[in-house]
């Protein structure tokens, strides 16, 4: 007989309004405790100096996290010209100076050099694995870390206030995409050097800071916390949603194909939008009961959810 897990079974997702100074996994696991949940995982990482919007997904909702994280990002940081530091931010050493202070023509006239699809080198200080090992880990350790460039996707990229040694931007982006090497970039495009000093996540596809709960306010709310949770399907909203008979709900449960050769049932996929080879969730009384994957007339379930 298995181990039973600790906490109470809850499916869902909390949008976080992550505080300065917690690492995303701390801050998930505060969620986790105060919702005393089984089961947690959080969608996109922020670091400890950046504030904003953590999806924090609860139980079943875990399953989902691939598709938030593939969610358009809005972020607002502010870079301070004239120094060059190890990690890119205000935590790092300082390597370089420069006495150079753009403009603000200078700054907006280089913007549309990093929009649209970009090559980017990420920040030493990052997660990304070099050998199963974690880019910061070797970076601290004092090994040279060499990252390959990268092609991300900046949506928007838009200059708020230039002031003294400094400048504010928005930024909405895809998958993949680091501020901190976007201010570096940009410094150097510039005849200077800078880093990112300030940094928070305003939006995560639908998951907006307008609806946000902070950590503090979910432990004032005590046993009422879990009001504040939002449906699993909340990830998943921009895909299509496919009805499912009684009978077929058994069938993607066990993990078998549900096949739609009847006129009717194409008639279904069709009225869903889903073409061959694209995701969707399968629903039933409003329910969802998997993430399927359709393959010519067949819907094969891709994960099935134990709700």
């Amino acid at each position: 007989m298995g181990r039973r897990k600790k906490g109470d079974k809850i499916d869902g997702w909390i949008n976080l309004d992550k505080p300065l100074g917690l690492t995303s996994t701390q801050a998930m696991a505060k969620v986790r405790r105060i919702l005393n949940a089984q089961k947690a995982g959080h969608a996109g990482t922020l670091d400890p100096l950046a504030t904003g919007i953590l999806p924090i997904a609860l139980g079943e909702a875990t399953k989902t996290i691939p598709f938030m994280q593939d969610r358009h990002k809005t972020y607002e940081f502010t870079v301070t010209w004239g120094e060059r530091r190890d990690t890119d931010d205000s935590e790092g050493e300082t390597l370089a100076t420069s006495d150079v202070r753009p403009a603000r023509d200078d700054v907006e006239a280089i913007l549309a050099d990093f929009t649209g699809v970009i090559s980017q080198i990420p920040p030493r200080f990052s997660a990304i694995k070099i050998d199963g090992q974690r880019a910061y880990d070797l970076a601290r350790d004092g090994e040279e870390v060499e990252l390959k460039a990268r092609e991300v996707f900046i949506e928007s990229l838009e200059l708020l206030e230039v002031r003294g040694n400094e400048a504010d931007f928005v930024m909405t982006c895809g998958k993949g995409t680091y501020v901190r090497s976007l201010a570096r970039d940009m410094a150097e495009s510039l005849g200077t050097c800078g880093y990112v000093s300030a940094l928070r996540r305003t939006r995560v596809g639908g998951f907006a800071q307008e609806r946000a709960i902070s950590l503090e306010k979910l432990e004032e709310m005590g046993d009422k916390a879990r009001e504040a949770l939002l449906p699993l399907v909340s990830a998943l909203d921009d895909i299509p949603a496919l009805a499912l008979k009684e009978a077929e709900v058994a069938k993607l449960r066990n993990g078998q194909v549900v096949s739609f050769v009847s006129k009717p049932d194409f008639e279904r996929i069709k009225a869903a939008g889903l073409e061959n080879g694209q995701s969707a969730v399968a629903v039933f009384r409003d329910l969802p009961v998997a993430l399927v994957e359709r393959k010519g007339p067949n819907i094969q379930p891709v994960r099935v959810f134990n709700i």
